[in-house]
């Protein structure tokens, strides 16, 4: 997926207008724990909490022009998709209905309906609710917002330029860690990476428990797999993009699966070493740093924590060393 110079450009003025830089850094106490520099990208700090949400404006900044007749949307999440579909919804002026699986998380959903969005609920899982929400929109005459599009993969660039442009040409992390759940993280940091003729090798990252991107990986096509993940809802897809395949089977080196158990401890781990609070599927990068120590040999590593929305009751379950459940 390549973006010109001018569409980048574009795109950062228009995230900028609501989403500031977010800052990175390399904590002493990671360094210490882990034996190598760990450069964290902190998308928990955007307005939203999560990075998802510079992929909305992006993404509605094109809809609008594209359709100025268009008036309401739809689209499915477990959380920080529908977050950044809001905050662009209202910010353009439309209406927004999300839906969400049942048993989703609490203060996800609250986060989204404080923007003023409809939420509702439907299905065991992302997918089921995912297609409730292409029915509806059919039914009802709705844009349908996708979870995976060169639109929001631009947007969520915005952030992977941020962090390539920090370090001089040959100074940048050897290895980068990128969560996948529907794809758009990892081909943003596989487009920013060219863009800013960095040369750091891209690891996606996936849940143990939610292995289509690891399957397809391996097979060279799109393989779905169940979702048991418990703790790790941004990376919960059953069946992963197509389009969003090929350009991982391009770009990245390698992925690497980590457990819930793994994500906990790395939950836990940045909320000591950093005082940062991290979602299942934001410390899943520093999951994979930790069980793949050996691949930079001794060299710096980067992975983006990818959004603070956990819920507050599993959050305290997880620093109390219990099951996430």
């Amino acid at each position: 997926m390549h973006f010109s110079a001018d569409e980048v450009e574009h795109a950062r003025a228009t995230v900028r207008r609501s989403v500031p830089p977010t800052p990175q850094y390399a904590w002493p106490l990671l360094r210490e724990r882990l034996g190598t520099t760990v450069w964290v990208k902190h998308e928990n700090h955007t307005p939203a909490g999560a990075f998802k949400v510079r992929g909305g404006m992006t993404y509605f900044e094109g809809l609008v022009r594209r359709e100025p007749a268009v008036r309401g949307v739809i689209s499915a999440t477990r959380g920080n998709h529908g977050q950044s579909v809001g905050s662009a919804a209202r910010r353009y002026g439309l209406e927004a209905t999300i839906v969400v699986p049942h048993g989703n998380s609490i203060e996800k959903n609250a986060a989204m309906r404080a923007l003023g969005v409809t939420l509702l609920e439907h299905g065991d899982d992302f997918q089921a609710a995912r297609e409730h929400a292409i029915a509806l929109a059919a039914e009802r005459g709705l844009h349908m917002v996708p979870s995976f599009h060169r639109d929001l993969v631009l947007g969520v660039m915005s952030y992977w330029v941020e962090f390539f442009e920090s370090f001089p040409a040959g100074e940048e992390p050897a290895v980068v860690y990128v969560p996948i759940g529907q794809g758009s993280g990892f081909c943003a940091a596989a487009a920013a990476r060219a863009h800013t003729g960095r040369r750091s090798r891209l690891v996606g990252v996936v849940s143990a428990h939610a292995t289509t991107y690891l399957d397809s990986f391996r097979a060279g096509r799109v393989q779905e797999a169940p979702v048991t993940t418990q703790l790790a809802d941004g990376m919960a897809c059953r069946i992963a993009d197509e389009e969003a395949l090929a350009i991982v089977l391009r770009e990245a080196e390698d992925i690497v699966a980590v457990t819930d158990e793994e994500v906990a401890d790395a939950m836990r781990i940045l909320f000591a070493d950093t005082h940062n609070v991290a979602e299942g599927a934001g410390a899943a990068g520093l999951a994979a740093v930790i069980r793949d120590r050996e691949r930079a040999a001794g060299r710096s590593v980067g992975f983006a924590l990818t959004g603070g929305n956990v819920d507050t009751a599993v959050f305290a379950r997880v620093l109390g060393g219990g099951s996430p459940r």
